[in-house]
């Protein structure tokens, strides 16, 4: 093996690495998207990151609507501009069942 193959395949490895580090660090993602933050509720699926399904029990997703600080996992702030996230409500499929609550919100464990 070649020094410029073992150097490529040790960039692999580290980048991948990284990556993983990376979705540890924060969990709190779907598709990309962090699932707290200032969130749009929009009318058309076709302008949505997400597809929400808004349940009562067997949540992936527990929401928190709050004025501000909307920076921890399932905290939401309802906003009509300049939003982290767009979601649309759907009664069909979703991409996340979400269980809006007045306490202990983030992701199911």
């Amino acid at each position: 093996m070649n020094i410029k193959t073992l150097l490529l395949l040790l960039l692999v490895a580290f980048i991948a690495s990284a990556s993983d580090l990376k979705a540890q660090e924060n969990p709190c993602l779907h598709k990309e998207h962090n699932l707290y933050g200032k969130v749009r509720f929009v009318e058309y699926a076709s302008s949505a990151d997400i597809k929400i399904k808004v349940v009562e029990a067997h949540e992936d997703l527990r929401v928190k609507l709050v004025e501000s600080f909307a920076n921890k996992c399932g905290l939401w702030q309802a906003v009509d501009s300049f939003p982290d996230l767009k979601v649309y409500i759907t009664p069909f499929e979703a991409d996340l069942k979400v269980k809006f609550v007045s306490s202990f919100p983030g992701l199911r464990k």
